[in-house]
């Protein structure tokens, strides 16, 4: 358009509709410069985001449990608090380079110590949930104050159309956060654990974040502001190598408050954490091994636990024995004592723990050297993976399944009709099933769920059940004493076979009992019985019953 009033007779274009009206920051770099380091730094924030974010989730499904609700918990809050953190940022943005770098070195600081605060308080105060949620807050509200603010310093740098600075903010970010959603399990958990993790990476945000205010936009600072940010990103960055240096002496510290004085081996696996107490001689009995921080055997009165779970099933044809779970090697010592065992599969899929029972000298005493008898072999897979492949159809006449408790959410597709369904695909006719089915007293829902989900798949089943003591969970120092210092509980079984198979019994004579005897277990079966609730739908994998 011309324009007769205006040098040259034309008039200046008009600027794009939603175009930032901030003024332009004076920069060390060149404008595309800058702007290619905001963007940058918005993709390593990001990824940091995240990593903070799967920490919580990790920690969280293991201190307290139940990894669905733990996710539920802390992906609602932490979205919620997002939402928040944008509003707030709003009286922030007359100062934006100051505000994301005070922001930055606060996400630094919280991100990179939860884990330990959440250990911290599972290990001293018993319970972590409370500080699960607050961090999940308050993480949340800072990185939803980053990108607001990340806005308003690109658009200083160059502005533009607010969609196309908001697509290239985004599009960093999503990139960023894939990066740290696959850096986290593939990279930080498995080379420098949770809580080493989890603090380099808040290094790693103080440095970028404090990095790019402070060179980039150091001219929107006033002198006083830049010493301020300064000191807190020294500070922050001295926080978090000190806790990194300290990071091994804090574990065994806690450790010790959780699970007693006595923690002879502490292993972090691909799978989860073992840990082995117990003096490192003399009798087998005294120890416990924890995996994820739930008492899984304990030396004490383990054999009652296996007796009642193995025995029953070996009254009949028994040549071939499938165990499922059971890397401890304690239900394959069981299944040995039968000379007339040909062979016994282990499918078990952390071969820490298998490791652990072949070489520790107390946990392979407990377990009789089973891995040495040249009839067992181990498979290291998941159950549910293996039963569907050709080698386990039609060849077992005995399966074990020594899994944990159904309630425990990894498990749950353990325990589904699917499960069962491959499991008796793998009986030969006439075979057996042992399944480990949770504590009949405390958990009788879930344990009749159990038998209910087996039935569906077409098995026959007789419950029963034995008592013991290694339903314990190491939540605390009250509760770190495992198999000494908790009540006696129980243990649920049911025993399966397929349609068309004799009839199933558990008060048969059983040569392999010690500990018990067929009376006591016939007892059980009886009293089992008693406490059935009828009618409970079967668990599937696409509606898990267990809670």
């Amino acid at each position: 358009m011309i324009d007769r009033s205006a040098p040259g007779g034309v008039l200046p274009a008009p600027e794009p509709r939603g175009a930032s009206t901030v003024p332009a920051a004076a920069l060390p770099v060149r404008p595309r410069t800058g702007r290619l380091l905001v963007l940058a730094t918005v993709f390593i924030c990001a990824a940091c985001g995240l990593v903070y974010e799967l920490e919580l989730l990790a920690l969280g499904s293991y201190l307290i449990g139940d990894s669905v609700t733990q996710a539920s918990v802390v992906l609602s809050v932490m979205v919620f608090a997002m939402g928040v953190g944008s509003l707030l940022a709003k009286r922030l943005r007359h100062r934006p380079a100051l505000g994301f770098g005070a922001i930055e070195a606060g996400l630094a600081l919280l991100g990179g110590l939860s884990a330990m605060a959440l250990y911290a308080s599972f290990a001293w105060l018993g319970e972590s949930q409370p500080a699960l949620v607050a961090f999940s807050f308050a993480i949340g509200v800072l990185i939803g104050a980053e990108i607001p603010l990340l806005m308003v310093l690109i658009q200083r740098i160059r502005r533009q159309d607010a969609g196309g600075a908001v697509a290239d903010l985004f599009a960093a970010d999503y990139v960023g956060a894939l990066v740290g959603g696959l850096a986290f399990p593939f990279l930080l958990l498995p080379v420098l654990g949770q809580l080493t993790g989890a603090m380099l990476t808040g290094g790693i945000n103080v440095v970028v974040g404090g990095g790019l205010v402070l060179w980039l936009f150091r001219r929107d600072l006033s002198r006083r502001c830049r010493w301020l940010l300064i000191a807190v990103n020294l500070t922050v960055l001295a926080a978090l190598c000190s806790a990194t240096v300290l990071a091994d002496d804090f574990e065994r510290v806690a450790r010790r408050a959780v699970y007693g004085g006595e923690v002879r081996v502490a292993v972090q696996t691909g799978v989860q954490e073992l840990v082995l107490t117990g003096p490192s001689s003399g009798s087998p009995r005294s120890l416990d091994l924890f995996l994820d921080g739930r008492l899984r055997v304990s030396g004490y009165d383990e054999y009652r636990y296996h007796e009642a779970l193995v025995h029953p099933a070996m009254t009949g044809p028994h040549a071939r024995v499938l165990v499922l779970g059971g890397g401890d090697g304690l239900a394959a010592r069981e299944v040995l004592r039968y000379p007339d065992v040909t062979s016994v599969t282990v499918v078990e899929i952390d071969p820490g723990v298998v490791r652990l029972a072949r070489t520790d000298p107390m946990l392979s005493a407990l377990n009789g050297r089973a891995y040495e008898d040249p009839r067992l072999g181990v498979v290291t897979q998941d159950a549910f993976r293996w039963l569907r492949g050709p080698a386990a159809h039609g060849r077992f006449d005995v399966i074990v399944s020594d899994l944990p408790d159904p309630g425990i959410t990894p498990s749950t597709k353990l325990y589904s009709q699917e499960f069962y369904g491959l499991a008796a695909r793998a009986l030969s006719p006439g075979g057996r099933l042992a399944v480990h089915a949770g504590p009949l007293a405390t958990r009788p829902r879930a344990y009749w769920t159990v038998e209910s989900t087996l039935r569906a798949a077409g098995l026959r089943t007789v419950p029963y059940s034995a008592g013991g003591r290694l339903s314990g969970f190491a939540a605390g120092p009250d509760r770190a004493q495992g198999s000494r210092g908790a009540p006696p509980q129980d243990w649920g079984f049911v025993l399966a076979a397929r349609e068309g198979a004799p009839p199933l019994r558990v008060d048969r004579d059983t040569p392999g009992l010690r500990s018990l005897s067929t009376g006591s277990l016939r007892d059980a079966a009886r009293d089992a019985e008693r406490t059935r609730i009828p009618g409970l739908p079967p668990s599937t994998l696409p509606h898990p019953r267990y809670s």
